[in-house]
């Protein structure tokens, strides 16, 4: 059952500190929260706050981030995003069952989605505002629904749902992602639908149940045996691992988030390389994947010097300059340069990502966010900061 959301935060941080026997001050000192912010809090001047407040006072007070706040997760898509991506999302929440004269056959389906793979690989959004509806019809209207048939439905569902998560589209993701799990043909399948859930939770604020999740799916996904595992089962699990560690990051658990870290690395380490199974970017891991993820998580836990020696180490080559994963994580050393007040390197990252994923960057509350920080510092702005500023839609 989904986590309830507890209806005064203020009201809960204040039972929490006073069975913990802290002052608000005492509070502020071991968090780094503002005693100001703690007061406004617990006195009902402020309803909300952000996650990452939220697991500072969870860390200080010793209980998980979901004690104090459930669901706090990013705002769904803009009118703006919900317009763009309408075509897309009524062929998935609304699918017309009758397609052409001839029904789309298997081997064209597979066909279509494979030539689909790139423009999702590279944040093509214009591109596949224009093809997706087409094969999400064609994918409905398939006939052949054998075992290899529903694997090729399947993979398109998984594409989908990514994508509706990575624009915050979230019921649509919902519908996605429960389409794919059900035509998924084997627990690695299965694995990889998970391993997108785990983010779309996340994303909702609904870290317990990411947790929750991640664990019982790196249970089900971990090789009997390391020394005979596949690459393809490796990175089933290991992907698993770094969801239970990222929930676990966010969740105050940072224990358990470095077990969970520790295990992925063993799964690298076997692997020996990045490995994406049958190509499939999303699946794609190995050591490069699991240091970008240790670089996320100590963003989260506010160590932004870590951050920055961690990205010193991580080779260049390892993956794709428009990978997803690369560019989340040039967002997070953006984020780290501006903890250090090294604006002009926290703008100049923000144009690199830019230049990597110009359709991507746009639709990044993170870049925004980031952006502001920096805006926020300076009394004039120059000509970089100004043309990133309407990128991201960053009102000046």
């Amino acid at each position: 059952m989904p986590e309830e959301t507890h209806p005064d935060i203020g009201a809960r941080i204040k039972e929490v500190r006073k069975r913990r026997g802290f002052t608000q001050r005492e509070l502020a000192e071991a968090s780094g929260v503002s005693l100001s912010l703690i007061r406004k809090l617990e006195q009902g001047e402020k309803t909300d706050t952000r996650m990452e407040t939220a697991r500072r006072l969870a860390v200080a007070l010793h209980v998980p981030t979901t004690a104090l706040l459930v669901h706090h997760g990013e705002d769904a898509a803009d009118a703006a995003t919900l317009d763009h991506w309408d075509g897309v999302r009524r062929a998935l929440l609304a699918p017309t069952l009758t397609g052409p004269d001839e029904p789309p056959t298997l081997r064209g389906m597979r066909e279509a989605i494979e030539a689909a793979v790139p423009l999702f690989a590279n944040d093509k959004f214009a591109e596949l505002t224009a093809v997706l509806p087409g094969l999400l019809r064609d994918a409905n209207a398939l006939v052949d629904v054998t075992a290899e048939g529903r694997r090729v439905r399947g993979r398109l569902m998984q594409l989908a749902g990514w994508l509706m998560t990575q624009t915050r589209q979230f019921e649509a993701a919902d519908i996605a992602l429960a389409r794919a799990m059900d035509d998924a043909a084997d627990r690695l399948d299965g694995a990889a639908t998970a391993s997108t859930e785990c983010w779309l939770l996340m994303r909702r604020g609904r870290v317990g149940e990411a947790r929750e999740l991640a664990i019982r799916w790196a249970d089900e996904a971990e090789p009997m045996r390391m020394s005979r595992a596949t690459p393809d089962e490796l990175s089933a699990w290991g992907w698993m691992l770094l969801r239970v560690s990222a929930a676990s990051i966010r969740d105050a658990r940072p224990g358990e988030a470095e077990s969970a870290l520790r295990l992925a690395r063993s799964a690298a380490v076997a692997t020996g390389r990045e490995w994406a199974p049958g190509g499939d970017f999303l699946r794609a891991f190995g050591p490069v994947t699991v240091a970008l993820k240790a670089a996320e998580n100590a963003m989260v836990s506010d160590r932004p010097d870590l951050v920055l020696r961690q990205a010193e180490r991580i080779p260049k080559k390892g993956l794709r300059p428009t990978s997803n994963n690369w560019n989340r994580h040039r967002l997070d050393v953006a984020q780290a340069y501006v903890s250090q007040r090294q604006y002009a390197d926290a703008v100049g990252v923000l144009q690199e990502v830019r230049g990597n994923a110009p359709q991507w960057f746009p639709s990044q509350r993170y870049a925004r966010d980031i952006l502001g920080q920096v805006i926020a510092k300076r009394r004039t702005l120059t000509p970089d900061m100004r043309e990133l500023a309407d990128a991201v839609g960053l009102p000046m």
